[in-house]
């Protein structure tokens, strides 16, 4: 039976969402709608189930499905930062679980969009709608850096406090669901396992869905992803190091926000190098359960482990060598940022910057920011490892797409990828923020056989009416 990670109120995970997007942050009014964001989802109804806004390439913007989405429309075309030539959000409002269900997509040129689905409650709909924008385009980074050929795409669910989404019959409901509306969407957008899901959801929605990745090895995927992404952010760490003329890791001291899937894995890596400490903090859960509990049980005196309510960020303020963000985005802003003692901050979180167009002061503090796409690509390697088959044993690195990538001879491995953004930082006199995505984007190369197909299907959805089906 599926157990939550967290269990935590929705005011506080919407109070982090919110600094998440603090740099977008605008009145509602400017959507014409309310400030939750099941909102959204009741305009949407007022058509049918279904809405889209798609970017229309003779317009230069973005263009709703529906009269209803038209605010929408214009809030993204004005004020929304995080919204970069999208080729589409899609939404749907489930039949049966009324969840507001959504994909979004960046930038198809090097292939389908692909990028896990993520469940988590939100304040309202412009922190729902930069939410998914923002991972999108960080998805079609991450992917362009590791050479994948993939683009950026992102599935977002709201979590309805009014449901019962621990509850097993209503995830099969809604997993179902998402896997129906993923089925509809004709492959422009290829799913995963992310935040507030696991394999068992992943695996529902593959009973709907070919377009799906990291399924249980009972299927014949990969399962959860989530230690060779740990492995691939001690490599980051490894070449923030090096460009810092600071060695290796033993022997230094590390703290890390979040006992999570991938910060247990990153612990225990640590450990192998010969770190000299490492200090974590979990958000508080019901006595027993919970990530510092696994983590407590398995790695005993070996990490020094705290249970903090949700929004604490004082972890990130140890005094330590390194500093990993492991748990929820939008952590360091510039109030965080003046507090942190370490010199390099490298974690697995995904947007972890509140405002992604800066790096808060890092760079004027001496701090090496390594960007979250450069140091967490390996669970999405992972990922596109599957429809290729499997090489060696899963847990393993036998595989050479994996083992290459965290090695140092190939040239888009994790260690040279992160070593090549922060010496360009240098170089160019930029923060590493600006340099990750002006390489990143450097890679965006249409695929050889494929990379007018993503536009195509959009295209053919927009044609076709998809939103009043």
């Amino acid at each position: 039976m599926f157990r939550t990670t967290t269990a935590i109120t929705r005011r506080a995970a919407a109070a982090a969402i919110a600094r998440a997007s603090a740099h977008t942050a605008r009145s509602m009014s400017s959507l014409g709608m309310l400030e939750e964001p099941y909102a959204l989802a009741r305009a949407i109804s007022e058509n049918g189930s279904r809405g889209c806004v798609t970017f229309d390439y003779e317009a230069k913007r973005m263009i709703a499905s529906h009269a209803s989405l038209e605010p929408l429309a214009d809030y993204l075309n004005n004020d929304c930062a995080d919204c970069q030539e999208h080729e589409g959000m899609f939404f749907e409002v489930g039949a049966g679980s009324g969840a507001l269900m959504g994909a979004f997509v960046w930038n198809t040129v090097r292939g389908q969009a692909a990028g896990g689905i993520r469940l988590r409650p939100y304040e309202d709909v412009a922190d729902y709608v930069c939410d998914g924008l923002r991972l999108a385009t960080g998805m079609g980074r991450k992917n362009a850096m590791t050479g994948l050929w993939w683009g950026g795409g992102k599935g977002v669910i709201v979590q309805d406090p009014d449901s019962d989404f621990q509850d097993p019959t209503y995830r099969k409901t809604l997993f179902t669901e998402y896997g129906d509306f993923l089925t509809s969407l004709r492959g422009c957008y290829i799913a995963a396992e992310d935040s507030g899901i696991c394999v068992d959801d992943v695996d529902i929605v593959f009973s709907r869905s070919r377009y799906t990745t990291c399924i249980s090895p009972e299927l014949g995927g990969s399962g959860n992803p989530s230690v060779p992404t740990a492995a691939g952010v001690v490599c980051a760490m490894e070449g923030a190091l090096q460009v810092n003329g600071l060695g290796d890791l033993k022997g230094k001291t590390v703290a890390i926000q979040g006992c999570g899937n991938v910060a247990r894995p990153l612990m225990r890596n640590l450990i192998e190098k010969g770190v000299a400490s490492i200090v974590a903090a979990d958000i508080d859960q019901e006595p027993g359960l919970g990530n510092a509990e696994l983590a407590r049980q398995e790695f005993g005196d070996k990490v020094k482990i705290y249970n903090v309510p949700m929004g604490d960020n004082s972890v990130l303020f140890e005094d330590c060598d390194i500093v990993s963000p492991c748990a929820w985005g939008g952590v360091l802003d510039d109030d965080t940022v003046s507090q942190i003692k370490a010199k390099i901050v490298c974690g697995a979180a995904n947007s972890q910057l509140a405002d992604p167009t800066s790096d808060h002061g890092m760079q004027a503090r001496g701090i090496t920011y390594v960007p979250d796409f450069v140091a967490n690509p390996m669970g999405i390697v992972n990922c596109a490892d599957e429809a290729s088959g499997r090489v060696g044993q899963l847990g393993t690195i036998e595989d050479p797409s994996i083992s290459s990538r965290l090695g140092r001879d190939f040239e888009q491995s994790v260690f040279n990828c992160a070593v090549r953004v922060l010496e360009k930082s240098k170089a160019d006199g930029t923060t590493t923020p600006e340099a990750a995505n002006s390489l990143a984007d450097s890679y965006l190369t249409p695929h050889p056989i494929m990379g007018h197909r993503g536009k195509e299907i959009i295209a053919g959805l927009v044609k076709d009416e998809w939103a009043k089906q």
